[in-house]
């Protein structure tokens, strides 16, 4: 017979989305340093505005500071960490014992991805892992902490119990099959998704309509992910090499319309209208804010979003009973 569920850990994060308001996550990435500083900067200005924020995982292959150190500054910095695992340099042994530890030291949410090819990164040469995909590592997390078990059978007493998170891109190829591969990622154990950029909101309630078909709102919160725009450069990378996003041809002339002086501008001023038409989005539960090198800007766009700092959210500016009920199921 199971042991049952360990009693609950109430992080921030699990407090906001099983309250109904409106939830704001947000993404840091940690540097190419040994000091700590850069980090700390970054916190002190998500502090007051996010529910909590993720550290990535040598992100796109580049190393950085692991998640777990950049995890720990963060809650040292009252910013509740989303620790990011991914598959590509880890096998199931390494997974599992990092995934305990996150517990053991207080880290409340994972995010459970497969991770980029080591292609792009510094070290094209680096052999990948892959012993596990995605569904895998979030299905492994969920025996972890409901069954306390690891995927060898033996036992963990007392078994972790963070919130599993995943990630999702609504818009990438093809489409007709994205609401499905989240649902299968829930059906695993996630309990939230982050999904890449959103610039087209109609696209974007078409696929979260689909989601709901499916009977995924009921069971995981979305967090639709957002993120300003701030220079002709950075739009052509969007364009070219981020795969499976989709800028609309209207905001690309609204950022090319304008002098490069205010492409910036224009950039933050778009992000936050697009939040504001994600607030009223049925079944989105908030949004994931993505502004790379841009973290101090954070606080600018969700105040121009109509998006109050945390703790007037926390006492009953949520957006609704629908969405109160995404985690009932959180342990």
């Amino acid at each position: 017979m199971s042991p049952g569920p360990a009693p609950p850990v109430e992080g921030r994060l699990r407090r906001s989305l099983r309250s109904g308001a409106f939830t704001v996550t947000a993404e840091v990435g940690p540097p190419r340093s040994a000091d700590p500083a850069d980090l700390r900067r970054k916190a002190r200005h998500l502090c007051e505005w996010v529910d909590a924020a993720n550290v990535t995982d040598n992100q796109s292959s580049f190393v950085r500071v692991a998640s777990w150190a950049g995890s720990l500054l963060l809650a040292a910095e009252d910013v509740e960490p989303v620790m990011q695992f991914t598959c590509r340099d880890r096998n199931r042994i390494a997974l599992q014992s990092d995934l305990i530890s996150a517990a053991v030291v207080g880290i409340p949410n994972v995010l459970l991805l497969t991770g980029d090819f080591p292609s792009a990164g510094d070290h094209p040469e680096a052999k990948a892992v892959f012993d596990l995909d995605s569904v895998q590592l979030i299905a492994t997390a969920r025996t972890l902490r409901d069954e306390h078990r690891l995927l060898s059978g033996r036992a963990v007493e007392p078994a972790p119990n963070w919130l599993i998170g995943a990630v999702e891109n609504p818009t990438a190829p093809p489409a007709r099959l994205r609401a499905r591969r989240l649902a299968k990622k829930v059906a695993a154990g996630a309990e939230f998704v982050q999904t890449q950029f959103v610039f087209d909101v109609a696209r974007f309630r078409r696929w979260v309509a689909e989601l709901g078909d499916l009977g995924v709102l009921e069971r995981c919160a979305v967090l639709a992910g957002v993120g300003p725009i701030r220079s002709l450069a950075a739009l052509d990378h969007m364009q070219r090499h981020v795969a499976g996003v989709s800028v609309p041809e209207q905001l690309e002339r609204r950022l090319r319309g304008v002098t490069s002086d205010r492409v910036a501008a224009e950039g933050v001023r778009a992000c936050a209208e697009t939040i504001e038409e994600l607030r009223a989005v049925d079944g989105v539960a908030g949004v994931h804010v993505m502004a790379f090198a841009y973290e101090h800007g954070v606080p600018e766009i969700l105040e121009s979003a109509g998006v109050p700092p945390r703790r007037e959210r926390e006492v009953g500016h949520g957006a609704g009973p629908a969405r109160a009920e995404v985690v009932r199921h959180a342990r």
